[in-house]
């Protein structure tokens, strides 16, 4: 199969956006974060269909962009949710109660870091640094940042979600 007669998953419009940018980088293979990237930035997320149509069109073996996709943090697998909190698990973070508010969460509203709850209104996500050290522990929700927080306080203001 040559690589410009590969048919995109869908006929969804965003797809153009993808196939610009695999265009703009001449399909090298090279491109393959770059494009993952545009899939994600147009889709919130990589789906298998996707990860196999970039792989195709970039001449990437599934592996490799499978594996990819899972080692940087910063893809993800599975749809967002409508809201989305992050936790900072940097070292001042941490050491000051991250991980006792991540439990406070989890403990709430049974809730693990890359998770999305059931109804798909949040995600929970974890970063080793938001840069907002003097506030540890810190989260941010729907970019609203959170400081000093305890596991009621975390808890408290995601119920208002």
């Amino acid at each position: 199969m040559v690589k410009s007669a590969l048919r995109a998953p869908s006929d969804d419009k965003r797809w153009k956006a993808v196939d610009a940018r695999m265009r703009r980088m001449g399909r090298d293979p090279g491109a393959l974060i770059e494009v993952l990237h545009a899939v994600q930035e147009s889709f919130g997320y990589l789906d298998l269909d996707g990860l196999a149509y970039v792989g195709s069109a970039l001449g990437v073996p599934p592996s490799k962009v499978f594996g990819v996709a899972t080692f940087y943090s910063f893809f993800t697998l599975k749809p967002a949710g409508e809201h989305t909190c992050v936790v900072c698990i940097g070292t001042a973070c941490y050491i000051t109660g991250a991980r006792v508010v991540l439990g406070g969460i989890g403990a709430g509203l049974g809730l693990h870091p890359g998770e999305t709850t059931a109804d798909g209104n949040l995600s929970l996500l974890t970063a080793r640094c938001v840069g907002a050290c003097s506030l540890a522990p810190v989260m941010v929700v729907d970019g609203k940042t959170h400081g000093r927080l305890t596991p009621a306080d975390a808890l408290a203001c995601l119920s208002d979600l």
